[in-house]
């Protein structure tokens, strides 16, 4: 069976990694470089890192700050933010990125998606989806969450699967800093249509919300950010728990 994963995420605005609840309320929670080699020795399996107003700002992402990173860690690295051109994917590959996240430019420009799963391959491409429930819909937004769309959550992550995305970053909005669990159906509907893992995102607080993403959300990775950011949890301790409940971990 494949282990699941810990992913803590640096959501990045002005150079500081930030926090906020449902996508406002942004507090400022530390440097990003000391926090990644901080996670990367602590046991993550991952790190993702959100340039979170590079697309509202119409800017590409902090380059300089993802090298830096980089350099401090020794664990598969995810960037993300104003990223919209097989460019701007070669240069955050270049400057230490494992992998690559898109989100509003792939809404914007689907065909987006093909030309970069045919130009660096569908394990290197993430799409995240940031969705909303909106009058009994899931809906995907876009810009830092700041714009809603028209479309549905579930198609567009098989729409985003079909065109070679190797990932699905799911973000519940409704669960973002909430720290009252995950969004279990919604990641569960998914991970049990889609054949590509998803990672799921927004509400995790305790222990117990991580076993019951992976068991009844069919998770394939959890992603945090606060409860890791201000010590609530720790990662390897989580990992341990994890494990004594059946759920497989890289430990």
């Amino acid at each position: 069976m494949l282990t699941k994963r810990i992913i803590p995420c640096l959501d990045i605005k002005n150079g500081r990694t930030v926090k906020g609840i449902n996508f406002v309320s942004l507090v400022d929670a530390g440097d990003p470089v000391e926090q990644a080699a901080i996670y990367s020795s602590a046991g993550a399996d991952e790190l993702v890192f959100l340039d979170i107003t590079a697309t509202l700002e119409n800017r590409k992402t902090l380059v300089e700050l993802v090298k830096k990173v980089a350099s401090k860690i020794n664990i598969p690295f995810t960037v993300g933010g104003g990223i919209s051109k097989v460019e701007h994917v070669s240069e955050l590959l270049n400057a230490g990125a494992d992998k690559v996240s898109v989100n509003s430019a792939a809404v914007r420009e689907p065909e987006l998606v093909n030309r970069l799963a045919a130009t660096f391959g569908s394990q290197c491409i993430v799409v995240a989806i940031d969705s909303r429930h909106v009058q009994g819909h899931d809906l995907v937004h876009t810009h830092g969450g700041s714009k809603p769309t028209e479309l549905e959550t579930f198609a567009w992550a098989q729409e985003v699967e079909q065109r070679g995305a190797g990932e699905i970053l799911l973000t519940s909005m409704d669960h973002d800093g909430t720290k009252q669990g995950f969004a279990c159906e919604l990641t569960y509907r998914l991970s049990s249509a889609l054949t590509i893992p998803v990672i799921a995102s927004g509400g995790g607080g305790s222990v117990s919300h991580f076993v019951e993403v992976f068991n009844r959300g069919k998770a394939d990775a959890a992603l945090a950010a606060s409860i890791f950011h201000f010590h609530e949890v720790d990662i390897m301790d989580l990992k341990h728990q994890l494990e004594a409940v059946n759920i497989p971990m890289r430990i």
